[in-house]
């Protein structure tokens, strides 16, 4: 009888520990007062105040579309490294393109460059250990993140969700995509349509930073070389932004969300979004709706039938109706999957990096995103998303109220796990 009741304990207490993982309500954001539009300068501060992210400057940033280009730039600038690489990845896939850069990253390593890659246990799943046993063995370092173990289950939901390739502390990679076949030569379909930033210069000193957080709490080092953020010609250029690092709080806030709310809140005349996994919480739904309201045009980009979450996407649409009715343009792409994570504010303001519009991302995973204030920027991001919007059905507000019922039932289930998706 003991026993018995001992395990009717144990049971009762894992489902209450499984509801507030599934369950528990997200932190409910708010600003009292409105965002000030003084200047570029001024809400530049602001961000880097309240994110706690220093503003720095670039040289140069470049925009990488699609797989074939950004992969080439990768490894051009992998191979040409002289004393550092740095790697972290939500997905590392054994696949071709994988094959090409532990080739890369072998070879120099063996030339002894210091070669460190943190992997995320559950998002390369896929991908056994032996897959970086010929790199280990040319010099290089893997250090798995979060691996499933006894000591690991209670953090097992946090995730480093970052893409980020770093060489020699002075050129930089971020946005959306990992190493895997979905982004080059994929066995079936179309290859996935994405977006990577090259950047050069101080802002890259915030990538590596967001590296060094992750190195440490995979392998327990602390990487302490100032060489690793070197400064001498890096400290000015034409770009200013800075590299917000998401990482969620006990507390249930992160600096992701609070990023993206400021800037919802402070759009005065347009908001391009593109989101593969668009499931925005109350909060940010208000603002989305409040800045229809106050004249700004809001469009959205997600992707359409070709979504590799199904049951995202439904549970996605199950939330179009109000910022439908509100006058937010929501677009579904229809050529393949879009994983493209951006946000373009006003023509000037450019977020990219690997956060979703999702509560995953903003409560749980460990993100990071580059924000610039810079128009020609903009206006590069610019033609790639109406390039987007150009392959892409507009959703109304008629067709989401006639939705199938098979699709509001998956929907329902997708509300039970919106905050694992």
């Amino acid at each position: 009888m003991g026993v018995e009741f001992f395990l009717v304990g144990c049971t009762l207490v894992l489902a209450a520990l499984l509801s507030l993982v599934l369950f528990e309500p997200g932190l409910r954001y708010r600003i009292a007062t409105p965002v000030s539009r003084a200047g570029t300068g001024e809400l530049l501060d602001l961000l880097s105040s309240i994110t706690d992210s220093p503003i720095r400057h670039a040289q140069g940033v470049e925009v990488l579309t699609n797989g074939d280009c950004f992969y080439e730039s990768e490894l051009e600038a992998i191979r040409a490294a002289r004393s550092s690489i740095h790697i972290v990845a939500f997905i590392f896939h054994r696949s071709e393109i994988g094959d090409r850069f532990l080739a890369a990253l072998s070879e120099r390593a063996r030339a002894g460059v210091a070669v460190r890659i943190v992997v995320d246990a559950i998002g390369s799943f896929p991908t056994p250990d032996r897959y970086f046993y010929g790199l280990r063995a040319a010099g290089g370092s893997v250090a798995w993140y979060q691996p499933i173990r006894w000591y690991t289950l209670k953090r097992f939901n946090n995730r480093t969700h970052r893409e980020i390739v770093v060489v020699d502390g002075r050129v930089g990679f971020v946005g959306g995509a990992g190493i895997a076949s979905h982004w080059f030569r994929p066995p079936r379909d179309l290859a996935w349509r994405d977006t990577m930033l090259r950047v050069e210069g101080g802002l890259v000193a915030g990538l590596q930073a967001a590296f060094v957080e992750n190195w440490l709490e995979a392998s327990g080092e602390i990487l302490a070389d100032p060489a690793l953020f070197p400064r001498s010609d890096l400290e000015e250029g034409p770009v200013a932004g800075l590299v917000a690092i998401g990482t969620p709080s006990p507390a249930r806030s992160s600096r992701a969300r609070i990023l993206f709310e400021v800037l919802l809140a402070g759009a005065r005349e347009t908001l391009d979004i593109n989101s593969p996994y668009f499931l925005p919480d109350s909060s940010a739904r208000r603002e989305l709706i409040r800045a229809v309201a106050r004249g700004v045009r809001v469009r959205i980009v997600v992707p359409g039938r070709f979504n590799n979450h199904p049951i995202a996407r439904r549970a996605s649409r199950r939330r179009y109706g109000e910022l439908l009715e509100a006058g937010v343009e929501i677009y579904e792409y229809e050529p393949g999957m879009i994983h493209a994570k951006i946000m373009i504010v006003d023509g000037l303001w450019c977020v990219v990096g690997s956060t979703n519009f999702d509560s995953r991302s903003f409560d749980l995973n460990d993100e990071v995103n580059m924000v610039v204030a810079n128009q020609d920027l903009a206006a590069r991001l610019a033609v790639d998303f109406d390039r987007d919007r150009a392959q892409t059905s507009r959703v109304t507000l008629a067709q989401w109220r006639e939705r199938p019922l098979g699709e509001r039932a998956l929907a329902s289930l997708g509300f039970l796990l919106e905050r694992q998706e």
